[in-house]
């Protein structure tokens, strides 16, 4: 039985006073609303397999909500329940207060459960209703805390049956699906299987994951990027300006984001450091780890000649699946592992496994393999995740590059083109950002996103993602409807398999965030062009409260 909070800190008290403010097309519900579809869709890439996959639910048109009047509306109490799943993202306790709101704003009979513990929840049947009794002490706070998260992928037909069963048994009309492109692949999948059994139960995704890569026309961020890049450009304006107070150490800051750089990018943008790895324009340049290393080499050499034997790099999360070599070697590991989970996990020792991996892969990938240190080799062969991927947050990249880096400058070193000191500090800032009390704008978002859900879901549809747009402009402006989740997908090899996923949006190398750092990126090189953004303000101008992320105002930006 879930229990409402007991301690509440000074700030979460003030912010349990914050009223998210709703976009203009959903204040006044479905009945002051009318609802404009597009075109029939296609999947971003691999139509004719995608189609072939989601027979059902593929080609939906897009759906925009409009000021007006809603003839075809009828209001019947209906049940929902909400799974929490994968990785936890500021705000995600406001999708569940904006979906109850709307749920109840239409008809305070209708009835929110929320699934515990992620997807795992569905499956075990275990549920909880919200209430507002318990509701109001989470509004506006971080974390997923009140119903849990988790990372069960439902991809069994049992598991589907069981999906299928257990909203029956609960009487539950639909279900709204928290989570990022996998977990949102997941919902399409659940939808598909649904509409398949000619079953009338309705399938809602929500776009969530600080990692900033699943956004595209319609979605144009995913909620909590902007709390925890917030978050981390406080730590590291922190540590620029003690570096700059010190300036003896080089500090290495590794930032989460599994498959895309969106976070070191933002957050370089709002403290300017003195290098900033980008795993997107590493592998468009086809460099090696050697080649990446050099690029840092010679900016502590030309740091250290003007008498600066100190700065700081920020490296992504997944740099290391950006380098090409490491890439291919990385997705051999996935074949091997995948198939051969049994005997690999019966050795006991880790020379033992890398002399098993290294006997399976190429003469050129074994090479490679034998290169790296022990914990480094240990990491890469790591358990992997439900979802096939290697857990690249265990792989101390900043560590490796450290290593490597103090090689090279010994050898510099020794043949008299370096006579400075080097001396490091590793910081990896991941979890941290996770949880934290959603900005005023993640704040508004989620609750908006969650808000729109519950129209969607009212409005009889299923497959489709909940989307809101426009959001460098006032939030009475922003624009909302609903986008097929099928429009996203292409296929991709995972486990040594063929699957559809919601296709990862990485940093466009051409687009205007990328072209601003590159412009900017050799002044911070050299000089102390270093910012201190401070904490996240929930009061005060509404030029600092109301902030949306670099990333989102140069996308934005009219031509």
């Amino acid at each position: 039985m879930l229990k409402k909070q007991c301690n509440a800190s000074e700030l979460q008290i003030e912010r349990a006073k914050f009223k998210p403010v709703l976009p203009e097309v959903l204040k006044n519900g479905l009945n002051g609303m009318t609802i404009v579809k597009g075109k029939s869709t296609k999947s971003i890439a691999d139509q004719e397999k995608v189609k072939e996959l989601f027979k059902n639910t593929y080609g939906l048109p897009t759906v925009t909500f409009k000021k007006g009047k809603n003839k075809t509306f009828k209001n019947k109490a209906i049940k929902v329940a909400v799974v929490l799943s994968g990785g936890q993202a500021p705000g995600g306790h406001n999708v569940i207060a904006g979906l109850f709101d709307g749920l109840k704003k239409i008809n305070k009979k209708n009835t929110l459960i929320g699934y515990l513990g992620g997807p795992s929840g569905i499956l075990n049947n275990k549920y909880q209703e919200i209430t507002e009794d318990v509701l109001r002490d989470y509004r506006n706070t971080g974390g997923f805390d009140y119903i849990q998260s988790g990372r069960t992928k439902i991809e069994t037909s049992e598991q589907f049956c069981s999906t299928k069963d257990n909203l029956a048994i609960c009487n539950v009309d639909a279900l709204v699906v928290v989570g990022g492109d996998d977990s949102n692949t997941n919902a399409a999948m659940i939808a598909e299987y649904i509409k398949e059994q000619g079953i009338d139960k309705y399938v809602i995704g929500i776009p969530k994951t600080i990692d900033g890569d699943l956004k595209n026309k319609y979605i144009e961020t995913s909620f909590g990027f902007d709390t925890a890049t917030k978050i981390y450009s406080e730590l590291v304006g922190n540590i620029c300006r003690d570096a700059n107070s010190a300036r003896k150490y080089w500090h290495f800051v590794r930032l989460m984001g599994r498959s895309a750089s969106h976070i070191t990018l933002e957050v370089g943008f709002k403290t300017q450091p003195n290098i900033v790895l980008i795993g997107e324009e590493i592998l468009a340049k086809n460099m090696t780890l050697s080649k990446v290393v050099d690029g840092i080499v010679d900016v502590i050499v030309k740091r250290s000649k003007a008498g600066k034997d100190f700065g700081i790099t920020l490296v992504p999360e997944g740099v290391i699946e950006f380098i090409p070599e490491i890439k291919e070697l990385i997705s051999a590991l996935n074949d091997i592992l995948s198939d051969n989970k049994d005997e690999f996990s019966n050795l006991d020792s880790m020379e033992d496994k890398k002399e098993f991996v290294c006997k399976k892969l190429s003469e050129k990938l074994s090479a490679l393999m034998l290169e790296l240190p022990v914990g480094i080799a240990s990491q890469v062969m790591s358990e992997r995740d439900p979802h096939g991927n290697v857990a690249v947050s265990l792989i101390e990249t900043e560590k490796l590059l450290i290593e490597m880096v103090r090689k090279k400058l010994s050898e510099l070193k020794r043949d008299g083109q370096y006579t400075g000191k080097f001396s490091s500090i590793t910081h990896f800032f991941g979890y941290e950002g996770r949880c934290g009390m959603p900005s005023n704008f993640d704040a508004n978002y989620t609750y908006a996103l969650g808000y729109n859900a519950a129209m969607l879901v009212l409005s009889g549809f299923t497959g489709y993602m909940s989307y809101i747009k426009h959001l460098t402009k006032p939030t009475k402006n922003w624009e909302c409807g609903g986008l097929p989740l099928t429009m996203m997908m292409n296929i991709e090899k995972r486990s040594g398999k063929e699957k559809p996923v919601i296709q990862k949006a990485l940093v466009d190398l051409k687009g205007r965030p990328f072209k601003e750092f590159t412009k900017n990126r050799d002044k911070w090189t050299i000089g102390e062009n270093y910012l201190f953004p401070g904490p996240i303000q929930y009061f005060g101008p509404k030029d600092i409260t109301e902030m949306t992320t670099k990333t989102l105002q140069y996308e934005q930006i009219k031509k």
